[in-house]
C-alpha cells in the first residue's frame, strides 16, 4: 500500500506540476519518469540493497534520496493545497481561480520551494542534535534526589545513513553533560549486527554515575533481535526488558522500569507487559518507566508509573505532517504530557530512520531531564 500510495502521487505531481509546463516532450517525460523512480526507491533497495528498514547504500545516496522523495511528498501537498484553493475561488473569483489552476509558472515554484525545503530538510535530518532540557517534577521523588539529572537518547537509527562518526558526536554531547543516569528508549540500530557494529561502537563510552540503560524499539525486532540484546549488553548497555531496577543515590531512591515494543509479536519474542515490569515495585516508589512507543500510556499511569519516557514518532519530522503522526500515537509526538498523576515525555529523537531523512520544524534532540520532588522544591525555594 506505501508503494500504491507513493506511486500515486508521483502521477499527481507529474501531472499538475511537469505536464502543464510548456517545455520540450522529452524533457518533461525525463522529469516525470525521475519523479515515479523517486517515489519507488523503497521498492528497489528492499529487493536488491538491504531491507525497507535498512537500505545498504552510501550515504550520500541514501541523502540525495531521500531529498527527492521528501521533495515529492512536499510539492504533492503543496500543489494539493495550491488546487483546492483554485477549485474553492473559481466559483467566486473566475479570474483568481483560473489564474491558480491553470498558471505554468506558479507551479513550476512550488517544485522548486519543494526541492529547497527538502535539501534543508535532509540537513537537519542528518546534523547532530542539539540538546533541549526539560524539568519534571515527581510527587513521590525522595527530597534527597531532587536535581537528579538524566539524559534520554532515542531512536539513534544507526545505519549506513547515520555512521560512526555521527554516533560518536552524539555520545561526546552526551557525556558532556556529566548525567547521573542515562536511558535510551529504543530503535538503536538498523540493520544486522555484522552490518552495524563498528557504528555502534561509541555507545560503549558511554558514561553516567548509575549506568546506561536501554530497552528495544520496534526496528530492533527487524533484524537479529537476540544477537543484539546480547551486543548492547556487551557494549555495557543494560537491557530492561519488562523489568526494573532500583537506582538509589544521596541515601534516597527510584524505580526504573523498561517495556518490551509490540513489534515482538511477529517474532515470537516477549509483549510489553508493565504487570511483569512493575512486579514488587513499593506503592511508595518514584516509578520512571522506558517505553519506545507513546501509546498505552493510560495502562501504564494506572499501573504506578510517574514519568514515562518514549520516543518513536520522531517528534512528526515535518511539522504539519506531525498531526498525522500525532494521530496514529493516541495524540502524543512531541514534548511533556500529563496524564492523570504521569508525566509523559516523548523525544523528537536523536537519529531517524533513513529511509525518510527529513526534518523540517521537528528538531531532533538529546533531553537532559532534571527531577524535581516536590519536598525538593519546597526546600531549595525556603
Amino acid at each position: 500500500m506505501f508503494h500504491v500510495i507513493a506511486g500515486l502521487l508521483a502521477l499527481y505531481v507529474s501531472c499538475r506540476l511537469v505536464w502543464c509546463q510548456r517545455w520540450p516532450a522529452p524533457v518533461k517525460w525525463t522529469i516525470c519518469a525521475l519523479i515515479v523512480l523517486a517515489s519507488q526507491h523503497h521498492l528497489v533497495t528492499r529487493n536488491f540493497f538491504g531491507s525497507l528498514a535498512s537500505p545498504e547504500l552510501p550515504a550520500p545516496v541514501l541523502m540525495v534520496l531521500g531529498c527527492a522523495f521528501g521533495a515529492l511528498i512536499l510539492a504533492a501537498l503543496l500543489l494539493l493545497a495550491l488546487d483546492l484553493f483554485g477549485l474553492l475561488a473559481y466559483p467566486l473569483f473566475r479570474r483568481v481561480g483560473h489564474t491558480v489552476l491553470a498558471t505554468p509558472s506558479l507551479r513550476a515554484g512550488i517544485g522548486a520551494a519543494a526541492l529547497l525545503l527538502a535539501a534543508i530538510g535532509t540537513w537537519q535530518a542528518v546534523r547532530v542534535p542539539e540538546v533541549r532540557n526539560i524539568e519534571v517534577q515527581l510527587a513521590q521523588l525522595p527530597p534527597e534526589l531532587d536535581g537528579f539529572r538524566l539524559v534520554q537518547l532515542t531512536d539513534l537509527h544507526a545505519s549506513r545513513l547515520l555512521q560512526r562518526p555521527w554516533m560518536e558526536a552524539v555520545v561526546a554531547r552526551t557525556n558532556a553533560l556529566n548525567p547521573d543516569l542515562i536511558v535510551i528508549t529504543g530503535d538503536l540500530v538498523d540493520g544486522t549486527v555484522g552490518m552495524r557494529t563498528h557504528d555502534v561502537e561509541p555507545l560503549r563510552d558511554l558514561t553516567a554515575g548509575h549506568g546506561v540503560y536501554a530497552i528495544p524499539g520496534n526496528h530492533e525486532y527487524y533484524a537479529e533481535y537476540q544477537q543484539w540484546l546480547e551486543h548492547f549488553e556487551r557494549l555495557g548497555v543494560r537491557m530492561l526488558l519488562n523489568e526494573h531496577v532500583t537506582i538509589a543515590g544521596a541515601g534516597a531512591e527510584f524505580v526504573l522500569a523498561g517495556i518490551t515494543d509490540r513489534a515482538a509479536a511477529p517474532f515470537g519474542q516477549p509483549m510489553p507487559d508493565i504487570g511483569a515490569a512493575l512486579a514488587g515495585v513499593p506503592q511508595e516508589a518514584a516509578v520512571i518507566l522506558l517505553s519506545h512507543r507513546p501509546p498505552g500510556a493510560q495502562d501504564n499511569a494506572r499501573a504506578g508509573a510517574d514519568l514515562q519516557l518514549s520516543g518513536h514518532t520522531h517528534g512528526g519530522q515535518v511539522l504539519g505532517l506531525h498531526w498525522v503522526t500525532q494521530w496514529a500515537n493516541d495524540g502524543y509526538v512531541s514534548g511533556l504530557y500529563r496524564i492523570d498523576a504521569m508525566h509523559l515525555y516523548v523525544s523528537n529523537g536523536a537519529g531517524l530512520w533513513p529511509g525518510f531523512p527529513l526534518r523540517l520544524g521537528r528538531p531532533s534532540e538529546i533531553t537532559e531531564i532534571t527531577l524535581r520532588s516536590v519536598g525538593g522544591v519546597r526546600a531549595n525555594g525556603a
